[in-house]
This record gives structure tokens, C-alpha cells and sequence, in this order.
């Protein structure tokens, strides 16, 4: 498994879903998500939504497979 894995392609119109290593950077997601799932946009898949994020449903949540993992939303 890579360190960083698409789970869900697309959520809507702008955002979608990531499965990654604890230890994982913003920019490290960031990077792997826009090299394998291009969002369409000018700017690309911009940020991380993390656990200060103001709606609970879209913070970071554990991974059901395996608990080294946190599953992220992604926005573009």
C-alpha cells in the first residue's frame, strides 16, 4: 500500500477523499493527489481539511482497514 491513496475520486464538484499514512504532509497529499486525480481546476487540489475544520462530518477520520491510516477530504 502506498503512502498516500485515492479512496474516492471525486465527493461533489470539488471535493474527494484520501487514504494516508499518520505521519503523511498536507503537501505530500497534496502532491500525490493532484499527480494521480487531477481535479480539473486551474489551481488544483488546494488544501487538506484537518481537524480544526469547521464542519465534523468533513475532519479527518480513521481508516477501517488499518489504524496507521486517516482518511482526508481534499478541496480544489
Amino acid at each position: 500500500m502506498e503512502r498516500v491513496e485515492i479512496t474516492r475520486h471525486m465527493i461533489g464538484i470539488c471535493h474527494m477523499q484520501v487514504c494516508a499514512v499518520k505521519d503523511a504532509t498536507h503537501e505530500e497529499i497534496l502532491e500525490v493527489a493532484n499527480r494521480e486525480n487531477p481535479s480539473g481546476t486551474s489551481q488544483g487540489w488546494t488544501e487538506v481539511l484537518d481537524e480544526n475544520y469547521k464542519y465534523e462530518n468533513a475532519r479527518p477520520g480513521p481508516c477501517d482497514d488499518d489504524p496507521d491510516r486517516i482518511h482526508y477530504l481534499l478541496v480544489c
